[in-house]
């Protein structure tokens, strides 16, 4: 049986910062979680915190190089444990994030994050550093305005997606987007707690905002118009080829099995070498095959619920 889900992944990444726009970063690792950075007159935001604080110190790191502002604000995209466990290492005034996604952390984040470590232990450095579960100090239900001195940054809650909360940060003087996971490049997206009937509608929304640059929740920041647009069709189309397969043998009456293995026939040759492909797979499709059954709230998974999935489509 294949090693479960990453724990086989165990190789350093390369990290690389970028700049995208006046005052605008990308901290990115070969298909790790980004960070993105908005460095304002005043203060800076950092959208998505790592998996935990010495995980974040490299972002602080970074920010470091380019900027003495104090961190003001950490918006967490949305309630996955590999965004949010590092927060605290940045000492910011205000933890935002949508309201579905406090919902979220109240209903799943312990199960989310003993989850998450045990999938993807590298991502996980010094786990004994992170204080407790990330609560937002500050909600917003559609949209929310932040002043970072004269710079306007606007965080949207563009609809359901990767999950039910994803909030995006818009930078109007620069027309940059940070996406968080609803939209990734040249990576697989993770589907587990995934809304796939409403995914593509908020990419159409993302896209209507016609980003000069956007970054990924996980690959390369898109930092041309033509990059964006190839970031949220391959998007598309990784979500719609997979939706289309399972829920067409969900329709046949299928087993869950069955419906895993012709999701793979479907999927392989146009994706397979996509960043965290093969960890992602088994939970996508045990999520599309649940919504294709009727099943609207994403079940939730516990490391117990990880492995007798990971067993009963991998084995």
């Amino acid at each position: 049986m294949a090693n479960f889900a990453s724990t086989g992944d165990m190789a350093e990444k390369t990290i690389t910062f970028t700049e995208i726009g006046e005052g605008l970063y990308a901290f990115t690792a070969q298909g790790d979680p980004n960070t993105g950075i908005i460095v304002g007159d005043e203060a800076v935001m950092v959208i998505d915190a790592q998996a935990t604080p010495v995980m974040a110190e490299k972002v602080i790191e970074r920010v470091r190089s380019v900027t003495d502002k104090p961190v003001r604000y950490v918006v967490l995209s949305h309630y996955h444990a590999v965004r949010v466990l590092g927060a605290s290492a940045y000492g910011a005034d205000e933890i935002i994030a949508s309201d579905a996604t406090r919902s979220l952390i109240v209903e799943r984040g312990k199960e989310d994050w003993d989850s998450e470590l045990g999938r993807f232990p590298r991502l996980f450095q010094a786990a004994e550093s992170v204080p407790g579960l990330t609560w937002p100090s500050m909600t917003f239900e559609g949209r929310m305005t932040v002043w970072l001195g004269k710079r306007r940054v606007e965080l949207i809650h563009m609809g359901r997606g990767h999950t039910a909360g994803d909030t995006v940060a818009w930078v109007p003087d620069s027309r940059v987007m940070f996406s968080g996971d609803l939209v990734e490049y040249h990576s697989a997206c993770y589907c587990g707690d995934a809304h796939f009937s409403d995914w593509p509608q908020t990419l159409d929304r993302i896209a209507s905002f016609a980003p000069r640059a956007l970054v990924p929740g996980r690959g390369d920041a898109l930092d041309t118009p033509e990059m964006v647009a190839d970031g949220i069709a391959l998007t598309r189309d990784f979500l719609t080829t997979l939706y289309g397969s399972v829920s067409e043998s969900a329709a046949r009456g299928l087993s869950l099995k069955e419906a895993y293995d012709r999701s793979r026939e479907a999927m392989d040759p146009r994706f397979g070498d996509f960043a965290i492909y093969e960890h992602c797979q088994p939970f996508n499709v045990a999520r599309a095959y649940d919504e294709a059954c009727g099943l609207d709230h994403p079940r939730i998974w516990t490391a117990e619920r990880d492995r007798e999935m990971w067993a009963a489509l991998q084995g």
